[in-house]
Formats: structure tokens, C-alpha cells, sequence
């Protein structure tokens, strides 16, 4: 699978149109649908990896994992950290009402 495909999939995924992606990316026009034919350069796969929220080694067929993470505020099983320093759960009550919008 190429990297235009596998970009292609997981922006579907995430109900995302490449030209989407492509303008979260802040890229030229139809840079992505250029990466059919061509290798992408570091800096635009890294914008675009950023905007699906996968690795850069993801989009290039190197792993089969996405390396990030990702996490429910509302799980008790997770220590959340900041700076090295676990944040309390006040705080992190505030936090979770800031993403809220509340």
C-alpha cells in the first residue's frame, strides 16, 4: 500500500476528504493527490501525519501501529502527568470542563 493510500484511508476514517486534510495541513493545493506518483517530503507528511494524529513512520508503511496514544479523560485506570508530575484530580476536573467549553 502506498503512503497516498494509506493517508486516503485513514482520513476516511476520521470523515476527513483529502482536500480537507490537505487544508488542515496548511499544504499547496492538491499537494497530497501529487504523492500518487511522487514520495512526499518530511515536513508536509509530518503536517499531514499531525492532522490525522498518526505517526509519520505510520504513513510510511514502517509499522502497523500507530504510535500515538490516545486516552479518555473519564478513565480512572490512567495516572495523568504533566512535567513529570501527576495532576491532581481537581485540577484535572477543570481541565476536562475547559475541553468541555464549559
Amino acid at each position: 500500500m502506498t503512503t497516498f493510500e494509506r493517508i486516503k484511508i485513514i482520513a476516511k476514517e476520521k470523515g476527513m476528504s483529502l482536500l480537507e486534510v490537505n487544508s488542515k495541513a496548511e499544504l499547496g493545493k492538491n499537494v497530497i493527490y501529487g504523492w500518487k506518483t511522487k514520495d512526499p517530503n518530511t515536513e508536509s507528511l509530518k503536517k499531514v501525519a499531525d492532522v490525522l494524529g498518526v505517526s509519520t513512520d505510520y504513513l510510511l508503511g514502517n509499522n502497523n501501529q500507530n504510535n500515538k496514544k490516545r486516552v479518555d479523560l473519564d478513565d480512572d485506570d490512567v495516572i495523568f502527568t504533566y512535567e513529570g508530575r501527576q495532576i491532581p484530580k481537581e485540577d484535572l476536573e477543570t481541565i476536562k470542563r475547559f475541553m468541555r467549553g464549559k
